[in-house]
């Protein structure tokens, strides 16, 4: 099943789950106007179709000593296939990077990455991405303010 086969009811599912993953069948039930066991099953075909791939708490990045947002661009030494796995390798262990996305242009790689100072960026951008075989260029812009962040999709 693709999007385009998604019926209203499901669409108004998926949009409800996505603002709050904790809404019962019952609650469903009371908006969008099924029963809450059609909605069991619709959420339970959405899950198994894969528009639902989990379920998760949003945390609060400053209360738990995140508050510094950092955008980094990287270039990578060689442009082959080894280089690139070596760096999604890195990428793939490090838990401050919140998302790495592989571009075209001047850049090859921008990454979101979380720290609790400028010490610890520091320390990431030294001690971690320069240092490694695949770098070439990294550099660092520091967030001021954030004026959207989601992950809701526009259903």
């Amino acid at each position: 099943m693709d999007g385009a086969r998604l019926d209203q009811f499901d669409r108004k599912i998926l949009s409800l789950l996505q603002a709050d993953g904790r809404l019962t069948n019952n609650d469903l039930s009371e908006r969008v106007n099924l029963s809450p066991s059609q909605c069991s099953r619709r959420r339970q075909r959405l899950e198994d179709d894969g528009f639902i791939k989990g379920y998760r708490a949003v945390l609060d990045r400053d209360r738990l000593g995140f508050p510094l947002v950092n955008v980094i661009s990287v270039t990578l030494a060689t442009h082959n296939r080894d280089n690139a796995q070596r760096f999604a390798d890195l990428v793939a262990k490090l838990p401050e990077v919140q998302e790495a996305h592989a571009l075209t242009g001047e850049m090859d790689y921008i990454l979101k990455v979380v720290t609790p100072d400028l010490k610890s960026l520091a320390d990431f951008v030294n001690g971690v991405l320069l240092p490694h075989e695949a770098v070439q260029h990294v550099k660092t812009a520091i967030v001021l303010q954030t004026l959207k962040e989601t992950s809701a999709l526009p259903l």
